[in-house]
């Protein structure tokens, strides 16, 4: 899949905004929305809260993983156990990417969560180091790192005997494209 395809099924999961307009139910193909009332939270599609957001129709309340401690929670929490926590989201980068670029002043800390977004994505990055050693040592070595691909990014890729080559894009590189 590739990022345009996984920030529109992003853009379909739902979220909270709180309107500034009256409107009736809006009926469309995926389901009926609202009705809105000034200062009352309805959930809608990702899509359409940046659609309302750019006209200044409604303010967009962030998901509750969306958070400063919380973020830093998952860091500690990843330190200590030695291992992954759960993503927050299945498109939580994408999602982050939306609102840290689209609704950034509906978010408390936004410059802040995405220092720790990117410290976050840092830390995983020497945490996948050790499971990338014993890849390229049980595939006897012949990992080619630093490979480009069509749009400049750096991949390591790690070749077997009789496997299809595998592409492993860093968490700093994904971290990069939040900005």
């Amino acid at each position: 899949m590739d990022p345009s395809e996984a920030e529109f099924l992003a853009e379909k999961e739902t979220i909270t905004i709180i309107p500034n307009f009256s409107l009736d139910k809006v009926f469309l193909i995926g389901g009926d929305l609202g009705p809105f009332n000034p200062g009352l939270p309805v959930d809608v599609p990702v899509w359409f809260a940046l659609n309302l957001k750019q006209r200044q129709k409604c303010r967009i309340v962030p998901p509750a993983w969306m958070d400063v401690e919380k973020l830093e929670e998952m860091r500690d929490l990843e330190r200590r156990e030695g291992a992954f926590t759960p993503v927050p989201s299945p498109f939580y980068m994408e999602l982050s990417k939306l609102l840290l670029n689209y609704a950034s002043d509906n978010i408390p800390k936004a410059d802040e969560i995405r220092t720790a977004g990117q410290r976050h994505l840092g830390h995983a990055d020497r945490q996948t180091a050790p499971v990338c050693r014993q890849i390229h040592q049980s595939d006897g070595g012949s990992r080619q790192a630093g490979q480009l691909d069509a749009d400049g990014d750096q991949h390591h890729s790690l070749v077997s005997p009789g496997l299809s080559q595998l592409h492993v894009q860093t968490p700093l590189q994904s971290a990069a494209r939040l900005q």
